[in-house]
């Protein structure tokens, strides 16, 4: 099983507020795991988002030029 990591863990990571990534999560926007009332993240998850992300932006700017 890989490592859970919490709303502090992530926006220290990811260096954005709480608010964000509990909004983000709201939204649908990052893979989360509601554990009763609490909300975690999958690492492995997240380092597949943060790729999927990157990529999705090294598409755009290909595109732009």
């Amino acid at each position: 099983m890989n490592r859970l990591l919490t709303v502090n863990d992530l926006s220290r990571i990811l260096q954005i507020s709480v608010c964000t990534i509990y909004r983000m999560a709201h939204e649908c926007e990052i893979p989360f795991v509601k554990i009763r009332h609490s909300v975690r993240f999958k690492e492995r998850d997240i380092d597949i988002w943060l790729a999927k992300k990157a990529r999705a932006g090294r598409e755009r700017r290909r595109m732009e030029v």
